[in-house]
């Protein structure tokens, strides 16, 4: 695929993609690809493989005769980075990070308990020297080092707990983390208690404590459930 024409399919999948992932078509509307093309100002090839995307998301399903139509979301793939961020650009944000940070404290807590188990040493060690850099960069306010640092180490004790479904969740994780501070969802400064608790799970897993480790990281999403329970700024 050319760059001319992977631009033209980006386009088209970066308004409609967003805009059926807030709701604004209902269930069942139907485009067409002719329709996208006069849309878009793009040839029926962009338009079909744009639909091809939407389609294993979930988003659509394309019928003969029929058009694009739709889908209910039950039957979106939910755990898609890309219909994530799509879904934390619009109006529904504070929904879907509640809904994700759910999903989290089922996971991270027994994942962090499994690290401390199955890790290797210097695998479970490498996880304190992390938390005390995600503490002088959260002190220091230097926040996209401090994001870089904390999307490493939650993906690190996904790793730890040799659970390859866990594993997999690592960027649907990411996405949670990404997303509270890509829309000013995070203080200026970490908490004090989250940069804690964070040192707390590394220690616990390094010294394979897996009750400890556990706690801490309950703690951890508990904390993070109370803060996305506070008001936030107006998604427009």
């Amino acid at each position: 695929m050319g760059t001319t024409h992977r631009t033209l399919h980006n386009r088209v999948l970066a308004v409609l993609g967003p805009a059926i992932a807030a709701g604004e078509y209902s269930v069942g509307h139907t485009f067409t690809l002719s329709g996208l093309e006069q849309d878009f100002g793009v040839s029926r090839t962009v338009a079909r493989e744009a639909v091809r995307v939407l389609e294993s998301m979930g988003l659509v399903v394309s019928r003969p005769r029929t058009g694009v139509k739709v889908r209910p979301q039950t039957q979106w793939s939910v755990f898609d980075p890309q219909l994530i961020r799509w879904r934390l650009a619009g109006a529904g944000r504070m929904a879907q990070l509640r809904s994700l940070n759910e999903l989290r404290a089922a996971v991270e807590p027994a994942a962090a308990a499994l690290a401390a188990e199955r890790g290797s040493p210097e695998e479970r060690a490498r996880l304190v020297d992390v938390a005390e850099e995600m503490t002088r960069t959260g002190d220091a306010g230097l926040l996209d080092t401090f994001l870089e640092l904390d999307v490493a180490f939650h993906r690190h004790i996904l790793d730890l707990s040799g659970n390859e479904m866990f594993s997999g969740l690592a960027e649907v994780v990411s996405e949670v983390l990404i997303g509270r501070t890509s829309y000013d969802l995070m203080p200026h400064r970490p908490r004090p208690e989250a940069l804690r608790l964070h040192t707390a799970v590394a220690r616990a897993v390094r010294d394979g404590l897996p009750d400890v480790a556990e706690a801490a990281m309950r703690s951890i999403v508990t904390e993070v459930s109370d803060a996305l329970k506070e008001p936030g700024p107006d998604p427009r």
